[in-house]
């Protein structure tokens, strides 16, 4: 029994054999940990107890066939999924009796139901548009055919409805791209002052537009290995957010920091923040703001334009520069996003 431990110690799952006695004659650590310490000499009735591994293992005990089935535990409010594979084992004197392997699934069922929430979100974000454009275009067809002013109105709406896919495909096209390449560390040296002047540059119409300014002192040696492409969706993303969202003070200011070890990164780094003078976030909030299709308000997103795909872009593009995303707020103090990014070094 002794060299059969070895074997169950070597597994990389859970695992355990129940003796002819009904009995557990061994177990590996990982079954311990999950089952209890003290689950070695027990009735295998008192350690298994659901019943669908029960089941398994009474049977196997009759007929010495493998089975497969599952087992879930609920503890300190993390579910666990696991399939258990029962089989038959008579290595004469050594081991005698049914083995019992815990295989871990939850990561992979935690993968699967996020997949199943992406494809439901994602048919829900592109069904609502396309319901409004279905039934204009049936009131188009019918009632409102000679109606030159519902007409304008109507296709002035359908052209929203239309732009408001495109940007959503636009996003779930960026984000597929950018989660693809997120294990690549892009290396070319890539100049901050320079990628945040060309945002203003892109977004000036849309500030003049909301009247905000943007405030922002361009400066010399803020440079990181990176993606030129990519560091400009970032921070288009966070100022025109800020923009968008900054409340009635209307003003956005960016600053640039070099910091000669951050405590983030423990290395050098540059640290670019965005802040609002906008009604803030709760707390509650902050830690799903880069979850995709998590919206704080959807109705004034949604009215905005906002897809609910743009801060997961963000955090994804500087997961690959190997940075981390910051995000301090509070209701009414507005909020400030700092990306914290590692610094270039010949």
């Amino acid at each position: 029994m002794q060299g059969f431990a070895s074997v169950l110690a070597g597994m990389p799952f859970a695992a355990l054999l129940i003796g002819p006695d009904e009995r557990i004659h061994a177990a590996n650590d990982a079954a311990r940990e999950m089952l209890g310490k003290g689950i070695e000499g027990r009735h295998f009735l008192t350690a298994l107890r659901q019943p669908d591994v029960l089941e398994a293992v009474e049977q196997t005990q009759r007929d010495h066939q493998a089975r497969r089935t599952t087992y879930q535990t609920s503890e300190s409010g993390r579910d666990s999924v696991f399939q258990v594979h029962v089989a038959h084992v008579d290595a004469g004197a050594a081991a005698r009796g049914v083995l019992v392997v815990f295989e871990d699934l939850t990561e992979r069922e935690q993968a699967a139901q996020m997949r199943r929430d992406f494809v439901a979100n994602v048919s829900h974000e592109l069904r609502t548009p396309l319901t409004a454009l279905m039934g204009f275009i049936e009131t188009l067809q019918g009632p409102a055919r000679h109606d030159e002013v519902a007409i304008d109105r109507f296709l002035g709406i359908m052209a929203r409805e239309a732009a408001r896919m495109e940007r959503l495909v636009h996003d779930l096209l960026s984000l597929s791209r950018v989660e693809g390449e997120e294990r690549i560390r892009p290396r070319e040296p890539v100049d901050l002052s320079g990628v945040i002047g060309t945002v203003m540059t892109m977004l000036r119409p849309l500030a003049r537009e909301r009247g905000c300014s943007i405030h922002f002192r361009a400066a010399e040696g803020f440079v990181v290995p990176g993606n030129a492409d990519q560091l400009q969706q970032v921070f288009t993303n966070l100022v025109e957010n800020a923009i968008k969202y900054g409340g009635t003070e209307n003003r956005v200011d960016i600053t640039l920091e070099s910091h000669a070890r951050d405590a983030t990164l423990r290395m050098p780094a540059i640290v670019v923040s965005v802040r609002d003078r906008g009604p803030g976030i709760d707390p509650l909030h902050i830690p799903r703001l880069t979850e995709r299709f998590y919206r704080v308000d959807t109705h004034r997103s949604r009215e905005m334009g906002g897809t609910g795909l743009g801060l997961a872009i963000v955090k994804h593009i500087v997961n690959r520069h190997r940075g981390r995303l910051r995000i301090a707020s509070e209701p009414g103090q507005g909020s400030t996003f700092a990306v914290i990014l590692p610094r270039w070094s010949e």
